[in-house]
């Protein structure tokens, strides 16, 4: 097995913007030079593959995994019936790079920082059991003792990211 890089899962109610704040994260690291990767979970069935396809055939066939290679990226769909949760995806196949970004897996251990907004009207989805490290958003009475990052101080997050895996 490859080094397995940190893993830090951004969680929150559907709605509450994780997605658009991964994606500037991203963009922040990425002008950092960080190499960072992502995994999202998916609740409702994606299709991953088409039947037909020849890389669904090959894993219909019984292969563990099947690359498909274009002019300038690369698809894997592979079996992932026991490692469920981001630190095992990232053992396995995240090497290469920095660090990893996780959307959603409220569950799974590991550190994680919340997105929370007043108007979603909710409590928080975890709690510091959970591995909470950081909130981003504008309530703060939610969790007092963690740093509080406003939705839109990518920087901070970023920083504060990047000293969780020193």
């Amino acid at each position: 097995m490859g080094h397995a890089p940190p893993v830090i899962s951004i969680v929150g109610h559907s709605g509450a913007g994780k997605t658009t704040l991964v994606e500037k994260l991203i963009r922040e690291l990425c002008a950092r030079g960080v190499k960072v990767a992502t995994i999202k979970h998916a609740h409702h069935k994606v299709e991953l593959d088409t039947p037909g396809k020849d890389s669904f055939r090959y894993k219909e066939a019984g292969a563990v995994m099947s690359v498909l290679l274009t002019k300038d990226a690369l698809q894997l769909v592979a079996d992932a019936k026991s490692e469920r949760e981001p630190q095992q995806i990232a053992q396995r196949f995240l090497g290469e790079v920095d660090l990893v970004l996780a959307e959603g897996f409220s569950h799974a251990p590991g550190a994680k920082i919340e997105v929370l907004r007043r108007e979603c009207d909710k409590p928080a989805r975890c709690s510091l059991e959970d591995g909470l490290i950081a909130m981003v958003t504008d309530m703060d009475e939610v969790y007092p003792q963690l740093p509080h990052f406003g939705l839109e101080e990518v920087g901070g997050i970023v920083d504060f990211i990047l000293q969780q895996k020193a």
